[in-house]
């Protein structure tokens, strides 16, 4: 890796009078490549997921004025920072402030917790963001080119409908949804399989990890690449969980104390989300932990505490998107801690719920603090009050509005408690388009076969 490393700096700078940003992957068996090639090809040749060579730290004048920045700004600063190489400022800041039209708010529930809500955007999900991010990226990338570009997605349920609506009617592309039958909720569902024109949704006779291996099936089939161009848009795609990363900082920035000890609650499926709080924290946000809390599929609540990594099918919970059991970043956090558990211990503590207990913290905070959470969002609050130590302050992610889970939800606070905002209203009245498959790779294959 070192020499293949070497030889495309080296050739990067003749080339360019620069040394541009490489990412490399994380099986460390093919050649370092450009932002472009990360992005358009998703997966590396070797099956690993893209790395950036360095993360540097921003300077300590970002953080003395980040408190008069508003979530554009502080976000075009940290994107800098890994796309500042290859994409001309001016077009970098016009795809950073077309996908920021939304704010991600910190909202206090208690008196030392907050939530950060990141379900204002489009979908009313957290992947608003990378979705939009990506899709304007790669549709910069793809401006000189001629070929359309399949985007080939699984969901749990939120990437799915984020991607979809992120990518609609972008030229040159179409996007692929790969998602388990009967394993989301029907607002999710709806979100993507009503949209038609250049999005096609696939239902899967399988699990979500069984969507994905067919996904990195297709990658690795070397004879359909070179007949199509493929790639993906979940969290392996370095352009969907990169900018993740800002609204990390955008939570700081709204803090109004922040002597505290700060500690991020993460509810973690396929661990993009987290793994983007570890790149912040490395680009010098000054969090002192990450809670990875999980559902019932509590695989790297095991590693955790034994140090063994062991992938198990995953098990379904009303914490849908979670419901992951071979999660695809963790890859990349063994990468940045070089495979040191007790580093990787230090900075992330981990925790388990059972749909059960999801339920009681639902109703509990309803009816002590007034606030409405989502399941996912459930399982990063309880998370915090367990674990908070005095003298922190916790911010949980709450990753989706709880209308897109409303039967869940009001079974729990009660019939007509959960408002449904007019943007998810309107996609329920759509009609349901989809395609069904086996979880089968022959029958996928044979439908890509058919594409252009």
């Amino acid at each position: 890796m070192a020499y293949w490393k070497a030889i495309s700096l080296c050739r990067n700078f003749y080339e360019n009078d620069q040394i541009k940003m490489k990412y490399y992957s994380t099986n460390h068996n093919t050649p370092d490549v450009s932002l472009e090639i990360a992005v358009t090809q998703g997966l590396a040749s070797d099956r690993g997921l893209f790395m950036p060579e360095r993360i540097d730290p921003l300077p300590s004048s970002f953080f003395r004025e980040i408190g008069s920045m508003n979530f554009q700004e502080i976000s075009f600063e940290v994107a800098k920072k890994f796309f500042g190489e290859d994409i001309p400022e001016q077009i970098l800041k016009k795809i950073v402030f077309d996908t920021l039209s939304f704010d991600t708010p910190l909202v206090k529930v208690n008196d030392n917790i907050y939530s950060l809500e990141l379900f204002h955007g489009p979908t009313s999900a957290f992947k608003d963001v990378g979705a939009r991010f990506m899709a304007r990226l790669l549709a910069h990338f793809l401006e000189k080119e001629k070929k359309m570009v399949h985007v080939l997605v699984a969901t749990s349920g939120d990437t799915g409908s984020a991607v979809a609506n992120g990518f609609l009617g972008v030229p040159g592309i179409h996007v692929h949804v790969l998602y388990p039958k009967g394993k989301v909720s029907e607002i999710q569902e709806k979100q993507f399989t009503t949209l038609g024109q250049n999005i096609t949704a696939l239902e899967i006779d399988g699990t979500f990890d069984d969507c994905q291996a067919l996904v990195k099936s297709a990658f690795m089939d070397e004879v359909l690449k070179k007949r199509i161009t493929i790639t993906s848009a979940n969290s392996i795609n370095v352009a969907r969980f990169l900018p993740q990363a800002f609204y990390y900082f955008n939570a700081w920035a709204k803090l109004e104390d922040k002597s505290r000890k700060i500690v991020f609650s993460v509810p973690s499926g396929n661990f993009g989300n987290l793994t983007a709080g570890l790149f912040a924290k490395r680009l010098g946000l000054p969090v002192s932990k990450f809670i990875a809390a999980n559902n019932l599929n509590d695989i790297v609540f095991k590693y955790l505490q034994t140090g063994v990594y062991t992938p198990q099918p995953s098990i379904s919970t009303i914490a849908n998107a979670m419901d992951v059991g071979d999660p695809s970043n963790f890859a990349r956090i063994l990468d940045l801690y070089q495979n040191n558990h007790k580093a990787i211990a230090n900075d992330i503590v981990g925790t388990t719920y059972s749909d059960d207990q999801i339920r009681e913290t639902l109703l509990s905070v309803y009816k002590t603090a007034g606030y409405l959470l989502d399941p996912h969002g459930a399982v990063g609050f309880r998370a915090l009050a367990e674990l908070l130590k005095k003298g922190e302050t916790g911010i949980f992610l709450e990753t989706a509005h709880p209308a897109k889970f409303t039967e869940t939800v009001e079974q729990v606070v009660g019939k007509g408690n959960v408002l449904m905002p007019e943007k998810l209203h309107a996609f329920m009245k759509g009609k349901k388009l989809s395609l069904e498959f086996s979880d089968k790779y022959e029958s996928f294959r044979a439908y890509l076969d058919r594409l252009e």
